[in-house]
């Protein structure tokens, strides 16, 4: 693992929100500590969440969704690509912060989801912008809200769930990460070269086709950033009680 190897600079993480802010506080040992032994570098993408449902569903908004929550305790079920993935959280965050009950329906992936969303087999989906934007373009699933705290330039038009309520904010992110113990100026080259690469016009640009944001952070912004996703997923875990064996 990263956290074991030389703290040389040689040796790096490609970490996302689930091992490094997720594993931590759903996990009993997760064997690794994200904050004490990891280094930040660079985030390289930040993909918010869609609440998608089928396109045949009555439902044209969040606000209708809820409704029909409300209305049906137990009856409305949102797909998830596991447990205590982002798509999970967000969906039983939103159900606590809604007040309505709902059913969690965990898949081994994102794919079959998605074709059980399409399929209507399920109500709904949070899924990452890129693994679902190709299937609202092509109409077989409707995006009823996303879960940054803004708006995205790939689903002009569609709404945030921050609106309902405010400061509800989940997304799929990566980003590189070094042993903790690696040397500042190593650190500091480290994260001036990728974010130069992941800034390149082109490169970024098709990022944000795809409905992921770039984001250039130092390794002490990432570090910060870190420590607020793991104090949010902490929280939500414990109001929650969602858990990995």
């Amino acid at each position: 693992m990263v956290v074991r190897a030389p703290a040389d600079g040689l040796t790096l993480l490609l970490g996302q929100t689930g091992e490094i802010a997720i594993n931590g506080a759903a996990m009993k040992s997760p064997g690794y500590d994200s904050l004490k032994d990891l280094q930040g570098l660079a985030l390289v993408g930040d993909s918010p969440l869609v609440l998608a449902v089928p396109a045949g569903a009555p439902w044209k908004s969040l606000d209708d969704l809820i409704a029909a929550a409300k209305a049906a305790p137990g009856k409305v079920a949102y797909a998830s690509s596991g447990t205590a993935t982002p798509g999970h959280l967000a969906a039983a965050a939103l159900a606590d912060a809604a007040k309505v009950q709902m059913v969690h329906i965990p898949y081994k992936g994102a794919g079959q989801a998605i074709t059980d969303l399409i399929g209507a087999q399920v109500q709904f989906f949070m899924a990452s912008t890129p693994s679902i934007l190709s299937h609202i373009k092509g109409g077989k699933v409707r995006a009823l809200a996303v879960t940054g705290l803004e708006p995205i330039a790939a689903l002009p038009g569609v709404p945030t769930v921050a609106e309902k309520f405010p400061g509800f904010e989940f997304s799929l992110w990566g980003g590189y990460f070094a042993p903790r113990q690696t040397p500042a100026p190593v650190v500091q080259l480290l994260s001036q070269r990728i974010n130069q690469i992941v800034q390149q016009p082109a490169l970024k640009a098709r990022f944000e086709a795809e409905g992921t944001l770039v984001k250039s952070y130092t390794p002490q912004e990432v570090d910060a950033f870190v420590r607020k996703e793991i104090a949010k997923y902490r929280q939500l875990v414990r109001s929650t009680s969602v858990l990995i064996d």
